[in-house]
């Protein structure tokens, strides 16, 4: 399973189900993105001893993307006509938003390659209940204690 990290402004909106896909860059090495059909484990404060598991649902689709911050986002190799849309699905408020993330989080970056890994909609079964962390073997409980094997 492929998990990928978000930050906390992200986890509502990946909770309500309006956050369906995560753009990110390639990955070299033996290191991988999800593939379609295969569950993905989406994280807040991943690699931390706060670290949330939000939910595992299956990854729908992963697509070619490039971001120009100019006003341009190609998936695949079609055109995205509706950039705010395209930003609403990835969380953002809208277009001004999602530019203004990009500037903070990557000072320079104007026209970034990668990869946008989609997950299907979210099932009540993928979710964990808020507050759960993940504990050592895999098993949780609400209080962040790792639950009797």
């Amino acid at each position: 399973m492929v998990a990928y990290n978000f930050q906390g402004r992200f986890v509502p909106a990946i909770r309500s189900g309006l956050k369906r896909h995560t753009i990110r860059a390639e990955r070299g090495g033996r290191s991988r993105h999800a593939r379609p059909g295969e569950r993905v484990q989406l994280y807040q404060g991943l690699r931390t001893r706060h670290a949330r598991l939000i939910a595992e649902p299956v990854c729908a689709e992963v697509w070619p993307v490039r971001l120009d911050l100019g006003g341009h986002v190609e998936i695949g190799i079609d055109p995205c006509l509706d950039l705010d849309a395209f930003a609403v699905a990835d969380g953002f408020r809208d277009w001004v938003d999602l530019c203004a993330f990009w500037r903070r989080q990557h000072p320079g970056v104007v026209v970034f390659s990668g990869v946008m890994i989609r997950w299907a909609p979210i099932a009540a079964d993928d979710f964990v209940p808020e507050g759960a962390r993940r504990g050592g073997r895999g098993q949780m409980d609400l209080f962040g204690a790792e639950a009797a094997p």
